[in-house]
């Protein structure tokens, strides 16, 4: 009985669907638009400024370290 009523629930909401008057086609309309060649030079000033960059001796030092933790689960045990 609870699969025909769902059966026919289910046909009932398809058909009601299939029932909508949807939008009519909605037509696009074009725009022509013509190619324009411009040209614009653009000036670039060139600074030169001596700006201090640090260097370290190893890249990422401080990543590794806090990477390389280790707990008490990771120490062997002898059996």
């Amino acid at each position: 009985m609870k699969t025909i009523l769902t059966l026919i629930f289910v046909l009932f909401i398809g058909v009601a669907a299939q029932a909508q008057n949807g939008a009519g086609e909605v037509k696009v309309e074009t725009v022509a638009m013509s190619i324009v060649t411009a040209t614009a030079q653009q000036e670039v000033t060139v600074k030169n400024e001596n700006a201090v960059a640090r260097l370290y001796m190893f890249k990422n030092s401080k990543i590794t370290k806090a990477l390389s933790f280790s707990t008490k689960l990771n120490k062997a045990k002898l059996a």
